[in-house]
């Protein structure tokens, strides 16, 4: 199947149009009404209606829109790989959640660096079930990710575990409502658990996806939140935090998720290399 093809099928989808992704694709829109026909004519099926107003997928298109993405992607993977040096003629390619990304990701490359310099390196932040499903696909080496996936097929290791702690801005706020608990998105299974502890807890008027955003707001105005004890180790150290007496403690535990059929040896060089970054973060108190 024509890689092209593929990128120009995407493209349509990401801007919507033809004439949208024929400017984005520097081509004339005659250029991509052809590709997208040749790629139906090889599928036998249509994967666009075409409006006055843009394009839709049809049923085919959307089943068709995974592998398009598993195409380019494995495409650009091995375009890569065979551009390498032949000192480095090996990708290894980590995929993590944005809210473990920091800083136990940055650690990992370093560690990888000094202790693999024969490895090429390249990391994926992404949702949850993107990640699992390029694990799967075989487009990631492995991911590192909050909670154990229950899906089948997969092979879950315990990297670090870590506890989700209640703590709350000392700053002075003349503002009402400061001591009010900011919704942080830890995953199903802590909020499962955050309210057969709290039944009674009134519904929070700021919910915020990302908890380093989340601590922004919380030190700027005050107010009250759930977060990993290593990463605000240094705000309770210096001043600007304080834990919540009593309040209870949540397991967040993280894994490296990988297939069964992937390169043990890759696998082994990330595992070692993000018990290593997990070790360094506590021994530093992070």
């Amino acid at each position: 199947m024509d890689i092209t093809a593929a990128r120009t099928f995407l493209e349509v989808l990401k801007t919507g149009s033809f004439a949208a992704a024929a400017t984005n694709l520097h081509v004339t829109q005659t250029a991509i009404g052809a590709r997208i026909r040749v790629l139906e004519q090889e599928l036998g099926c249509p994967l666009f209606v075409r409006h006055k107003v843009g394009t839709q997928l049809t049923p085919a298109g959307q089943k068709f829109q995974r592998y398009a993405v598993s195409l380019v992607r494995l495409a650009d993977q091995a375009t890569r790989s065979i551009r390498l040096s032949q000192a480095q003629d090996t990708v290894v390619m980590l995929g993590a959640e944005l809210s473990i990304s920091h800083p136990i990701v940055p650690l990992w490359l370093v560690w990888m660096r000094q202790s693999h310099p024969e490895l090429a390196l390249s990391v994926r932040v992404d949702t949850a079930d993107r990640l699992i499903d390029q694990v799967q696909e075989g487009s990631l080496d492995a991911a590192v990710l909050y909670g154990a996936p229950r899906r089948p097929g997969l092979v879950a290791e315990l990297i670090f575990e870590e506890k989700l702690v209640l703590a709350e801005s000392n700053r002075p706020s003349s503002l009402h409502c400061t001591s009010q608990t900011v919704q942080i998105d830890w995953g199903q299974e802590f909020a499962d658990a955050y309210y057969s502890a709290f039944p009674d807890e009134p519904a929070s008027t700021v919910a915020v996806s990302y908890g380093p955003l989340a601590l922004e707001y919380i030190l700027a105005i005050g107010g009250r939140g759930y977060f990993r004890r290593g990463f605000i180790c240094p705000y309770l150290e210096d001043g600007r935090l304080s834990l919540v007496e009593n309040a209870p403690e949540f397991s967040y535990s993280a894994y490296v998720v990988h297939s069964p059929r992937a390169d043990e040896a890759i696998v082994a060089c990330i595992r070692e290399g993000l018990r290593a970054s997990s070790s360094s973060l506590l021994l530093n108190g992070r």
